[in-house]
């Protein structure tokens, strides 16, 4: 019975859902495997649902085509997960990495900075910034108030934070 409702639904199928269903697995397989905004995927998403409305005389056909577009889909996001794990998705992955032999740093060294001497900038209550060999940089003390324009030394650096103190 299910069978035969299906093979009636389909013979009753004009172009204009087909087309719509074929455009939009196709707009759906091109946003899985470029990278983008999504307009592909949606306008994808659009067309199927339209070609459910055009063309599905009953819920039950609604359902049961729903449920075909759903498992072609299925298939589809199988055959990109599968192709992205064997690698054959290399356009859409960064392929360049910047290396610190290469020159690239993520961040500054900023290990070079202690035993520095400079100025504070801004009150440092405990953090603000200093002046430090005309480089401003953002610092913090050990607790303690330092005033601005106080001479400052760098005793030790942790990751990004600079920790000084007052000198005389």
């Amino acid at each position: 019975m299910l069978l035969f409702e299906l093979l009636s639904f389909f013979s009753r199928m004009t172009w204009i859902p087909a087309l719509c269903i074929l455009i939009g697995f196709c707009l759906i397989a091109y946003e899985l495997f470029t990278p983008g905004f999504g307009v592909a995927g949606i306008s994808g998403i659009i067309l199927l649902i339209l070609s459910i409305m055009i063309t599905a005389k009953s819920f039950v056909e609604a359902l049961i085509m729903l449920f075909l577009i759903l498992i072609v889909i299925a298939i589809i996001i199988f055959l990109a997960a599968r192709s992205a794990l064997k690698g054959k998705l290399t356009k859409i992955i960064l392929q360049d990495s910047l290396k610190k032999e290469l020159g690239y740093s993520g961040r500054d060294n900023l290990e070079s900075y202690i035993g520095e001497k400079g100025v504070a900038l801004t009150v440092l209550r405990p953090s603000g910034t200093g002046l430090f060999n005309n480089v401003k940089l953002d610092v913090v003390t050990e607790g303690e108030f330092i005033p601005k324009g106080s001479n400052i030394e760098i005793i030790k650096v942790e990751g990004m934070r600079i920790v000084v103190r007052k000198i005389d």
